[in-house]
């Protein structure tokens, strides 16, 4: 089977492109799920009702999460009621949602786990003892394919996360830096690994924020209200071809248009 999985969605523009582009990529590589960070869909950042339904129409099966997931809280009751929206796992229990699901297939049945890495970001619990976890959570509830987003800025946190789960999952992936990684591989274990899917959304911009926004807060370190660029767009993402009868992954393949 062909799994899809698509890089940070960025506001508006993203949500368009994505729109646009999604359709035609499913249908030309035989995607019969697809896996898409929603974190920051909603302009300026976050995740509302309505960038999630528009993801979600857009082509998406599951939408997962990182670090800006509970900035509107206006999401709060969708994470509630909707299983294949997920929040990262290791926030605490108090928190809407869940950060996993297991969507049904019929010939099989895939977990998707959502994780915060711990370097450079928030105190959480810590994203292995969580993802041990989670792995044996999905498992009782049928999963034979597991696929993990790990949203976390550090390139040695995610790498270290691949290679300790290694023959544990399908896949691991990472996403938060917005940069696609070209470091695609299938481990020794037999777990496919990208440090970072990369983005969805404007091409001309830092992390999908106006350019002059960003180099002046950095230049002259004074606080600034972030606004998403617009303009020519890019799609970030990663085709897996899986075995489901062994669970693990035969090719992996990055994508990127725009």
């Amino acid at each position: 089977m062909n799994i899809l999985c698509i890089g940070d969605v960025v506001g508006t523009n993203g949500c368009e492109f994505l729109r646009r582009k999604l359709p035609t990529l499913k249908k030309e590589h035989k995607v019969e799920l697809c896996i898409v960070n929603g974190e920051n869909s909603a302009e300026g950042n976050g995740i509302l009702p309505s960038s999630a339904e528009h993801v979600f129409a857009s082509g998406a099966d599951v939408i997962t999460g990182g670090n800006h997931t509970l900035r509107r809280r206006e999401i709060y009751p969708e994470l509630e009621e909707n299983d294949r929206l997920l929040r990262p796992a290791n926030l605490p229990d108090s928190v809407p949602g869940k950060g996993y699901c297991v969507v049904d297939l019929g010939y099989t049945s895939v977990g998707v786990i959502n994780l915060l890495g711990t370097v450079y970001m928030e105190s959480m619990a810590s994203p292995f003892e969580t993802l041990d976890r989670q792995i044996e959570k999905v498992k009782l509830l049928g999963a034979k394919i597991i696929l993990v987003d790990f949203h976390a800025e550090a390139t040695s946190e995610k790498r270290a996360m691949g290679l300790c789960f290694d023959s544990k999952v399908t896949a691991l992936f990472g996403t938060h830096t917005h940069v696609q990684t070209n470091d695609s591989q299938i481990l020794p274990g037999r777990t496919a690994y990208l440090t970072d899917l990369g983005m969805t959304g404007p091409k001309q911009s830092v992390l999908g924020v106006k350019p002059e926004i960003a180099i002046m807060k950095m230049r002259d370190k004074l606080p600034a209200r972030f606004y998403n660029a617009a303009g020519e767009s890019i799609l970030n993402g990663w085709l897996l071809n899986v075995d489901t009868a062994s669970g693990f992954v035969t090719k992996a393949e990055l994508i990127s248009i725009g």
